[in-house]
């Protein structure tokens, strides 16, 4: 007993408010050491002392806040998340119904009718109607959890927002039965209007969410369903892979996915294990090798002990990862939420506040500036007004906004958000980890080097050799070996007899000779004297290739060193990144040597290599612990846990999905310059989100002040609200056409000045 650690998945999760509640909550609760709240991914991870508190009454707490706790089983969670989107539409379609009626029946009063402050009973009892059709119907669940909120002593927006809709039943109330000259439509309309705008912004939220956090169920997807299962009598059955147990044996033929982690027992094969090493280049399995669920079969059949299931079969590892590293991820302290911490209890007490002074003042002062008696209507026009014009929507725009102006911006220049922090973080980012292959690399096998060595043939004879010799196997990095061929325009014929020795090369006869194509080893072991090649073998082992030697005849002609190609633009980067004052950092699943050739020719200087995807993760936590804020690009499946932890994650669009879904920016296509990009364009955004804050800041406190003296009708405090967010859109999108020819202009610029680097080598 003692420390103990619990992860929740949290359904109704919406803006900042929500999870600050939640940490409020749990601060109050005796027995939490600390609560980590991921909003983007509706996570809570909570670190407490199990013998004072229990996982129970942690879960009470949030189902207390009005939040529901999401099924374990991640498949079935993302169901749930699909149900609340459909609950969400339905209440939206309610409210928005009930706000299109309400608006209607108030132009038909004013335009039709020629009346805006008083109207009949049956116009005030038809929008009563709307008004609580409205805020316990679809609204109900907005209630439920201010109330629930107020029970622990938290005042959030739901608080906030049942207050404005409650003060306008009030407002309408008296207007029915105590002070005919109050405008009692609006009092009702304004209770409509507040509700359906909240139900609007938590379905939109919502909907971004599910749409955008799909990365642990494509993930899991990528493991078959069925295994081949063999049974000790040596038939096969299929059975679900859930089903399977450590000890069972399966059999997985080419070109399937494994759908387990196990040990080769039988058979031989080229597997692809970049979803979990990223690296391009197949590994050769032989019996007693392991192999890892969700990788790729190439060649061979091969008869795989199951070695791990459940929880410690690797892709639920990597799935585990990214879950934890959302939970853990250091959040950006928002500008807004400083002042909205203090904003929803000080816009309640000073509504308070000024009703009571028109009740009291003009007693007090009979006679003087404020009356001569309590002034209720005058009153309940400054409460409602301070409400409405409190409800914090500019400033829940003002954010958004210029991450949209700025996503545009970004846009055109290749570079999607997929995060509201990202852009806000990336000017404080000082650290840049780059993943290898795929990310600085192309992420495809290539010839990078044809060594000749018989003077009578030519790099282009070996690699013609080669190629008939390889063109009837399977091998992955035979696809190199032909598409260089082509590129050359060469021609090559099938071989006129073939044969495949799995994981060491091919034998084969071309025009007549007996050639072999594949590793040096295995030449030497032939027969072949590779003793004139060591000093080239060495050479081009130090360049990180991977290295196929040619024979004819039992003569050496020659080597193929296949490798990784680097971006063209990937050293500019690097240079771009140093000149910016941010230190890059390589992180690869690859060895020491291929990495730190890589490394070396873009410029960077600090490299980890043979480095597993929890590993990486781990290197992220560490340098933020450090101090550092830390950005990552990546495209693998290895690299989510450590794009979901960074303070900003960066995948390759050309990536897998799973990258794509744990990042919080993508890059379109393989260009890697967008990193920089995206800084630079990210600096700018921030600039706009402080300035639409002052002005949404500035807006409610002359807003909220003006209200205090009752003169400010409830209509006109919902334009005013709207006026708001008016100013904020003007802001954030003014000189949108001048800034997109700009950085157009400069992108092409810098793409230029690319070329040109490279053509002068």
């Amino acid at each position: 007993m003692g420390t103990a650690r619990e992860q929740f998945a949290v359904g109704g999760m919406s803006c900042s408010f929500c999870a600050e509640s939640i940490r409020k909550a749990y601060d109050r609760t005796d027995g939490v050491a600390d609560a980590d709240v991921s909003l983007a991914h509706e996570e809570v991870r909570v670190r407490y002392d199990d013998d004072r508190v229990s996982a129970v009454e942690l879960k009470d707490a949030l189902r207390d806040l009005g939040y529901t706790i999401r099924d374990p089983d991640k498949r079935e969670r993302f169901r749930e998340q699909q149900a609340e989107l459909e609950a969400g539409k339905r209440r939206l379609a309610l409210a928005g119904g009930a706000s299109v009626a309400t608006a209607a029946l108030m132009l038909w009063m004013i335009v039709v009718v020629g009346r805006f402050e008083s109207t009949s009973l049956p116009m005030d009892l038809a929008v009563l109607g709307l008004a609580l059709v409205t805020m316990f119907g679809p609204g109900r669940y907005i209630l439920e959890k201010a109330i629930n909120s107020l029970r622990r002593g938290i005042f959030n927006q739901h608080v906030l927002l049942e207050a404005g809709a409650f003060a306008g039943l009030l407002g309408g109330f008296l207007g029915l039965t105590v002070f005919p000259h109050f405008p009692t439509v609006h009092f009702f309309a304004v209770s409509v209007f507040v509700t359906t705008y909240h139900v609007l912004s938590e379905y939109t939220s919502l909907l971004v969410r599910t749409r955008a956090s799909r990365a642990v169920q494509d993930l899991l997807e990528l493991r078959p369903d069925t295994a081949r299962r063999i049974a000790d009598d040596g038939t096969a059955e299929e059975v679900p892979v859930d089903d399977l147990e450590e000890g069972d044996r399966v059999r997985i033929k080419p070109g399937e996915s494994v759908p387990v982690d196990g040990a080769v027992r039988e058979g031989e094969s080229a597997v692809d294990e970049s979803v979990a090493t990223g690296e391009s280049v197949p590994e050769e399995k032989t019996p007693g090798d392991e192999v890892i669920g969700g990788s790729v079969n190439e060649t061979g059949t091969l008869l795989v002990a199951v070695t791990a299931t459940g929880d410690d079969a690797f892709l639920n590892r990597v799935a585990s990862e990214i879950e934890a590293a959302r939970a853990t991820k250091p959040g950006i302290v928002r500008l807004a939420d400083r002042v909205l911490r203090y904003f929803v209890p000080g816009v309640l007490a000073i509504a308070a506040l000024s009703f009571l002074f028109w009740l009291v003042a003009p007693a007090v002062w009979s006679g003087g500036p404020f009356g001569t008696g309590p002034d209720v209507q005058r009153g309940a026009f400054a409460a409602l007004a301070v409400l409405v014009l409190g409800y914090p929507c500019a400033l829940g725009m003002a954010t958004p906004l210029a991450l949209i102006r700025g996503g545009g911006a970004a846009a055109r220049r290749g570079v999607l958000l997929r995060s509201a922090d990202a852009f806000q973080l990336l000017p404080d980012v000082d650290r840049v980890v780059f993943d290898k292959t795929g990310t600085i690399t192309v992420g495809e096998p290539s010839i990078a080097e044809v060594a000749s060595f018989d003077d009578d043939r030519t790099d282009t004879d070996v690699l013609a050799t080669a190629a008939t010799a390889e063109a009837f196997s399977e091998h992955p990095l035979v696809d190199a070996v032909l598409e260089r061929a082509d590129e050359r325009g060469l021609e090559y014929d099938d071989p006129d007899a073939f044969d495949s020795v799995t994981g060491k090369g091919v034998r084969a006869t071309v025009g007549g000779d007996a050639v072999l194509v594949g590793k040096p080893d295995w030449l030497a072991s032939e027969g072949v004297d590779v003793s004139s090649a060591v000093d080239d073998l060495e050479r081009l082992r130090e360049r990180g290739l991977t290295v196929s030697g040619v024979a004819r005849d039992g003569d050496l002609i020659g080597l193929l060193g296949i490798g990784d190609e680097i971006k063209d633009d990937a050293a500019a980067t690097v240079r771009r990144l140093r000149d910016a004052g941010i230190a890059p950092v390589m992180i690869t699943g690859d060895d020491e040597r291929t990495a730190r050739a890589v490394a070396d020719e873009v410029g960077i200087d600090r490299v980890l290599a043979d480095v597993l995807p929890d590993e990486k993760r781990t290197e992220i936590r560490r340098l933020q612990g450090a101090g550092h804020r830390v950005a990552m690009v990546g495209d693998g499946v290895n690299d989510a846990p450590a794009l979901a932890q960074a303070d900003v994650g960066i995948a390759i669009g050309a990536g897998t999905d799973i990258a794509i879904e744990s990042a919080d920016v993508v890059l379109v296509g393989e260009r890697l310059g967008g990193v920089v990009d995206a800084d630079e364009i990210g600096r700018e955004s921030y600039r706009k989100t402080r300035q639409n804050l002052l002005a949404a800041f500035a807006f409610n406190g002359v807003g909220v002040a003006a209200a205090t003296t009752g003169l400010v009708h409830p209509v006109f405090a919902m334009i005013a609200m709207v006026l708001s967010v008016t100013a904020v859109l003007a802001n954030s999108f003014a000189g949108q056409v001048l800034s997109s020819e700009g950085l157009n202009a400069e992108f092409t610029v810098r793409e230029t000045e690319s070329a040109d680097e490279r053509t002068n080598g």
